[in-house]
């Protein structure tokens, strides 16, 4: 798939209680992020080139060592002042006296249209009226490749910019249905509600952009701060014994850049059961053969330690073959042992540890229900914020309730790395299914995490997931989208039972899938009912009219 080069600008501007950003919301309908509040932007065009004359401030060649690129940094601004322009009605351009454009509102208004119709270019309407386009009054922010899988992939810079005065946004109505000036904290805490829908790299820049509270200052910082770089190149890796390219996006790449830094191909691209990995300064991966639709490659246990002072989190399943090869890798010193939760999956070999090796067994008790290890009982029950001590350095333990309501994820300092159980799958969301599955703790906890630093996560299934804020938000915008999808077939086709409901806030994934997809569909209606937006009876759901 071609991934464009595309560009995005966040505009801000001061008021009486603090700076604000701009944000437009995408129609329903749009092929990518439907109904999402976003920053004015979009693909380069063919036609931004021809503005390279009448840009001033930046050249193509300063443009570019600006960006970290060979060539093309000039059209990529451009991109993101004609797009500002076209999406939201505001454009960023100085007049033949160097002085912010002040153009009448309705010769804005027309020249837009026109553009919007592709009559006009911006390169045509500067020229008519003696405008120039500032490159220098853009900084800078960051940069982000969409990830594979969407139906369109951007390789889209991110700039900031205080926003013209004396123009007034109004969104095209086109490609936006709305616009709203909003702070960036406040725009955070939409997003956390669940009150906009809110892409992973514009929240990523909301959380850059709320620690300022001027735009003089932000200006300032953006200017002065190199962007945060975001890797997109292909790595070397092995796969079956023999060299492969693993490319941005996969699965592995994460991983095999962390274990292998100076590119010597040297990592492996595959999860192999049995084989352990090296993560870190006294940590192992060691994969159980339990592979299959739910655990994926199989169980991750991992070990904290060495020789003589070993700690395990997440034994796996009751299975010999993984259990014996845990206590020959540790030659039996295991001081204890830990799990994130006590899913069948994850906890049943504790037992056979215990007896193996006296280790105490440190966890939440299992709640009631078929999926739980009933069995589990622990030496210790921690508490949240509590530091257990291990060989590789302290945990510090996290109670993350939603996938379970047992659950603990455990965050090694020192290497800020979190051994994230269920809460975080790779490859996959995870699944909450009531009664102990919760949506409502689930999304808090998801929230939580954004406290911590954290630079991996190592998951209960799947290889290690780097930017890990980014995992996060990613996570809740996916979230948040699907209950926005619940909110609609509730809107068009409530009150409804849980069978009819999922017919239409599902459409999206195979009918063969549905019956998993209504268990998720009640952890999302149960969290409306929570927020006192949905109602049931006699199993017909409905939205309560506020």
């Amino acid at each position: 798939m071609e991934i464009r080069p595309a560009a995005t600008l966040a505009l801000t501007r001061d008021t009486a209680s603090g700076m604000e950003v701009l944000l437009l919301q995408r129609t329903w309908d749009a092929v990518f992020l439907p109904g999402f509040y976003v920053f004015p932007g979009g693909a380069v065009d063919s036609n931004d080139h021809q503005c390279l004359a009448l840009a001033c401030g930046h050249d193509d060649a300063s443009a570019s060592h600006y960006l970290g690129i060979t060539e093309g940094g000039a059209g990529y601004m451009i991109a993101a002042v004609r797009e500002c322009y076209e999406e939201a009605g505001l454009l960023l351009a100085n007049d033949q006296d160097d002085k912010p454009v002040s153009l009448d509102r309705a010769i804005l208004e027309r020249e837009r249209a026109a553009l919007n119709a592709g009559e006009r270019t911006l390169a045509d309407m500067c020229e008519q009226y003696r405008l120039t386009i500032p490159l220098d009054q853009l900084a800078y922010l960051s940069h982000w490749v969409t990830p594979s899988g969407p139906p369109r992939r951007f390789d889209t810079r991110f700039f900031v910019a205080v926003a013209p005065p004396h123009q007034v946004a109004r969104h095209d109505n086109i490609e936006t249905i709305d616009h709203v000036w909003l702070s960036p904290a406040q725009a955070l805490e939409d997003h956390r509600l669940g009150h906009r829908l809110l892409g992973s790299p514009t929240v990523r820049t909301l959380r850059i952009l709320s620690d300022f509270d001027a735009t003089d200052a932000l200006m300032a910082y953006a200017r002065s701060q190199p962007p945060e770089p975001l890797e997109n190149q292909p790595w070397p890796g092995r796969r079956a014994g023999q060299p492969i390219t693993v490319e941005p996006g996969a699965p592995a790449y994460d991983e095999v850049r962390k274990l292998d830094p100076g590119r010597l191909g040297s990592a492996s691209a595959a999860i192999t059961p049995g084989t352990p990995v090296l993560l870190g300064p006294g940590v192992q991966r060691l994969t159980a053969g339990n592979a299959g639709m739910m655990t994926g490659p199989g169980t991750n246990t991992y070990l904290l330690g060495k020789p003589g002072d070993y700690t395990v989190i997440d034994p796996g399943p009751e299975d010999q073959e993984h259990l014996h090869q845990l206590l020959a890798i540790t030659d039996g010193a295991i001081t204890q042992v830990l799990v994130t939760h006590t899913h069948r999956d994850h906890s049943p070999g504790a037992a056979f540890l215990r007896a193996a090796t006296g280790a105490r067994l440190v966890g939440m008790e299992p709640p009631e229900g078929a999926s739980q290890d009933a069995n589990f009982r622990p030496d210790r029950v921690p508490a949240d914020g509590d530091e257990i001590l291990t060989a590789a350095g302290k945990l510090k333990v996290l109670h993350t309730p939603g996938h379970a309501s047992n659950h603990l994820c455990y965050l090694l300092a020192g290497q800020n790395l979190l051994f994230s159980g269920d809460h975080i799958m790779q490859g996959s969301t995870v699944v909450i299914n009531p009664p102990d599955g919760d949506m409502k703790a689930y999304l808090a906890s998801l929230h939580g995490l954004l406290q911590e630093d954290i630079a991996y996560i190592a998951p209960g299934h799947g290889f290690l997931l780097g930017h890990a804020h980014a995992v996060v938000d990613y996570l809740t915008t996916h979230r948040m989208a699907r209950e926005h999808k619940v909110l609609a077939a509730l809107d068009h086709h409530g009150p409804a039972t849980l069978a009819n409901l999922v017919l239409h806030a599902y459409d999206d994934v195979p009918a063969a899938i549905h019956g998993l997809a209504s268990r998720s569909l009640l952890a999302h209606l149960l969290k409306l009912q929570q927020d006192g937006v949905a109602a049931v009876s006699d199993d017909r759901w409905q939205l309560i009219i506020q």
